[in-house]
């Protein structure tokens, strides 16, 4: 038999030894289960360590900003009339009431080009082969139908002007004929008798693009040039008055107040160079006004300011009308405070600069007199400091929930992941001391968190908030004693505590170390436990080997027996 095969359990002896192997090796692994148990402790210590480390953050946090003496210095602006004005001030603002009086808003300045500066939609009477598709209307016209004189004219973008005209004639037997004048680029239709236009089936937008409308008359004319420049299109196929030219180059240049502005003539269009005044520098917008058939730039600020321009290379302001245009002056903010002299601004917000008021900010929306009241942001500061109470009172709560013993129905105690833990009751105790302390080297009558309502429950580590009736006074009345009992660089209640709470939770802080240590002693554990369970495997391997060899003495033994039986078993005796 061979030998791996007795090392099944009892294959030769008939014994289960190899559960009593499992059985002492088990025995042997007692300090290893201890080992993991404790190792599972320091695990849930560290989790909740991580957790309270997490509650005095948010707690610093709050205190982060009562530390910070402008706090207290906060203001609230009011507008006395917020449809005429609006307002805010910094920290530090003057308290006060201050009456303004404006008699003039600030505006900005625009230039207008001159009008007209496209050219017309035909450069001859003869329409005949100009395209609706192609005509260079200020506006697209639509396929379908519309109505002259009752009767439905129906249209095809690919249709030519002379053949609506044409269908004009035809729809109303003659009575009406249609006409393009290339001089005064406008149509006309004519009638021996009033001619009515328009309904409300019509589907097309021919008349409204054509600029027809009824007048009650027997002839009826566009009310306006018809032609238009084609923004989308190249700027030398845009259908200008003045053929826009770069020089030759493709690289014409011009400028507007001293920033240069670049174009192609045969591969930018009008709009791609309005985008390129609008991105740059320059310092104003451009716009090309369809309905008046012109450029303009308007600055982008209020003011009483200039808008200077000049072709470098190339006529592109020329050729759009913008150089002989005229400039609509912007105009300054007018406004008095106080009744004091006349100031001015260029836009309609008035700062301390412009105001002599210095952290107030008041924007004017509409003339008009108004006033603006700066007082304390009470509201604020109180949120402030009651968001601190509250985090402290978490931060206990949680310090409470693992430290406590709790007893449960049939009467077991269950104790908490800290409870017993000395460095939980000393950041509790610390905590509470802090919070309860007076606080030192400071006047008046603010030393003490309960003078503003802040006081021991008397069951718990928390502070109650019930009644701050304390606080209110002292927002309204002691703005300053409030401010130096949190905020003193010295003794500060708040600059106390985050030096505390840096010491504690800071890059070196003492909770810092304890989680350390705590994970130190974990990977220690699992040290132990490594060198243990080699001696464990080794000590299996020694039981396994002996019964092994037991497995094998006693195989041979039978394997003798069995011979001795079989030879001398059978003979009888004589």
């Amino acid at each position: 038999m061979a030998t791996s095969n007795l090392a099944i359990s009892g294959l030769a002896s008939g014994f289960d030894w190899q559960t009593v192997v499992t059985q002492l090796v088990a025995i042997e692994r007692s300090p290893e289960r201890q080992l993991q148990a404790q190792q599972s402790a320091l695990a849930q210590q560290n989790i909740a360590w991580g957790g309270i480390k997490t509650e005095l953050g948010t707690l610093q946090n709050a205190l982060a900003v009562l530390k910070e003496p402008n706090f207290f210095d906060s203001r609230t602006a009011t507008s006395s009339d917020t449809t005429l004005a609006s307002a805010t001030a910094d920290s530090g603002t003057a308290v006060g009431t201050y009456s303004f009086s404006v008699s003039q808003l600030a505006t900005a300045a625009a230039w207008k080009g001159t009008t007209g500066i496209s050219g017309s939609l035909n450069s001859t009477d003869d329409v005949s082969a100009l395209t609706l598709s192609a005509a260079s209307f200020a506006q697209t016209v639509t396929a379908g139908k519309f109505t002259v004189n009752g009767k439905q004219i129906t249209i095809a973008t690919g249709d030519t002007l002379k053949s609506v005209f044409d269908q004009i004639n035809t729809a109303t037997a003659g009575a009406v004929t249609a006409g393009y004048s290339s001089a005064s680029d406008k149509i006309t239709l004519s009638s021996g008798s009033a001619i009515t236009l328009g309904s409300s089936a019509d589907t097309s937008n021919f008349l409204q693009v054509a600029k027809l409308s009824n007048n009650g008359t027997n002839a009826i004319t566009s009310s306006a040039k018809l032609g238009s420049a084609q923004a989308k299109h190249v700027l030398s196929a845009g259908n200008f008055a003045t053929a826009i030219s770069d020089g030759g180059s493709g690289s014409g240049a011009f400028t507007i107040n001293g920033v240069s502005i670049s174009f192609s003539a045969s591969s930018d269009s009008l709009n791609d160079v309005v985008n390129r005044i609008n991105s740059s520098a320059a310092g104003v917008t451009a716009a090309y006004d369809v309905i008046n058939n012109r450029l303009s730039l308007t600055n982008k600020t209020t003011g009483d300011l200039g808008i200077s321009m000049a072709d470098s290379t190339g006529n592109f302001l020329a050729a759009t009308g913008l150089t002989s245009g005229t400039l609509s002056s912007g105009k300054n903010l007018l406004y008095t405070i106080n009744g004091g002299p006349a100031l001015s601004s260029q836009s309609n917000s008035i700062t301390g600069d412009s105001s002599g008021l210095p952290g107030l900010s008041v924007t004017a929306l509409v003339k008009g007199d108004f006033s603006v009241t700066v007082a304390g942001d009470t509201a604020k500061i109180k949120t402030g400091i009651t968001n601190f109470v509250n985090t402290y009172n978490s931060v206990q709560a949680k310090l409470n929930t693992e430290s406590a013993s709790t007893t449960d129905s049939t009467g077991t105690v269950k104790s908490g992941t800290l409870a017993g833990d000395q460095d939980a009751g000393s950041l509790n105790s610390r905590l509470r001391d802090l919070m309860n302390s007076t606080i030192g080297g400071m006047s008046g009558t603010l030393k003490r968190l309960e003078s503003l309502g802040f006081v021991s429950n008397g069951y718990d580590d928390s502070l109650s908030t019930t009644d701050l009736s304390g606080l209110d006074s002292a927002l309204s009345s002691n703005l300053p004693g409030l401010k130096d009992l949190f905020s003193n660089t010295s003794t500060g209640l708040a600059v106390q505590m985050d030096t505390f709470l840096t010491n504690t939770i800071g890059t070196s802080g003492s909770l810092v170390a304890h989680q350390s240590n705590l994970t130190k002693q974990s990977t220690d554990i699992d040290t132990q436990i490594s060198a243990m369970e080699s001696q464990i495997l080794v000590y299996q391997q020694q039981l396994t080997d002996g019964f092994v060899a037991m497995e094998v003495a006693r195989s041979n033994t039978n394997q003798q027996l069995a011979y001795l039986t079989k030879t001398f078993g059978g003979t009888s005796s004589g």
